[in-house]
C-alpha cells in the first residue's frame, strides 16, 4: 500500500510516543481501488518515481489486500511493485501489515502494523496514512487533485497524527499539482498546473 511499510519495521518506538490513531472504522469494500499519492514523506524505496505514484487494492483469495504500486520513474518508465496487505486490527480494520516480497525488510507477509489509516474524508475521496513510529506519511486521493478545503483537512490531520506537515512532500501528478514542495510551503498548494 504505497510501500507503506518502511525500515521502520527493525526500529523502536520510544517508549512515551504512543502510535499514532486509527481511524474508529475503516470500510474495507470501500477503500478497495485506485489512489493517487499527492503528498508523501520521502521514502528510500520511492526515491525512483518522478510522478504519477498509484496503488490499487483490491481483495486477493485468501481474503487480504492484493496490492500494486504504480509510478513513472525519473527516466519515464514504468515502474511497478506487487505486495499484500493484511489487516492486524479487526476493531477499526484501519490498521494493516504490507509485505512486498523480495523487498528486504518488506518481505514478511504477516507481520506487525506498518500502515495506519489515521484520517479518512468522510466519502473516501482521501486518506492520510502512517506507520506506528510515524517515519512515514502518505496523502492519498481518489482524483489526481484536492480542492483547497480538503488540503486544509489534510494538514490539519497530518498534525493530529502527530507528524510535521513540511516533511510531507508534495507528488507530480497528471492532472494535479506539477510541482514537488513541502506541505507547509506557501507555494506547494499554488504552484500547479492542472
Amino acid at each position: 500500500m504505497l510501500a507503506a511499510a518502511t525500515a521502520a519495521a527493525g526500529l523502536s518506538a520510544p517508549a512515551s510516543a504512543a502510535p499514532p490513531a486509527p481511524v474508529p472504522q475503516l470500510e474495507l469494500e470501500r477503500y478497495l481501488g485506485a489512489w493517487n499519492q499527492l503528498a508523501a514523506i520521502p521514502q528510500y524505496f520511492n526515491l525512483i518515481c518522478a510522478r504519477d505514484t498509484r496503488a490499487e487494492y483490491d481483495l486477493d483469495a485468501a481474503g487480504d489486500v492484493s496490492v500494486r504500486n504504480t509510478c513513472t520513474t525519473w527516466g519515464g518508465t514504468l515502474n511497478e511493485i506487487p505486495g499484500t496487505a493484511t489487516v492486524n486490527d479487526p476493531d477499526t480494520g484501519a490498521q494493516l501489515h504490507v509485505s512486498f516480497p523480495g523487498v528486504p525488510t518488506q518481505d514478511m507477509r504477516y507481520g506487525p502494523t506498518n500502515y495506519i489509516v489515521t484520517a479518512l474524508g468522510a466519502d473516501y475521496s482521501w486518506a492520510l496514512v502512517t506507520d506506528p513510529y510515524r517515519l512515514s506519511g502518505f496523502v492519498l486521493s481518489r482524483t489526481p487533485a484536492l480542492a483547497p478545503d480538503q488540503w486544509d483537512r489534510v494538514r490539519t490531520a497530518i498534525t493530529d497524527a502527530g507528524e510535521d506537515p513540511c516533511l510531507y512532500l508534495t507528488s507530480p501528478t497528471t492532472g494535479g499539482l506539477q510541482n514537488i514542495a513541502p506541505l507547509c510551503s506557501g507555494t506547494a498548494l499554488t504552484a500547479a498546473d492542472h
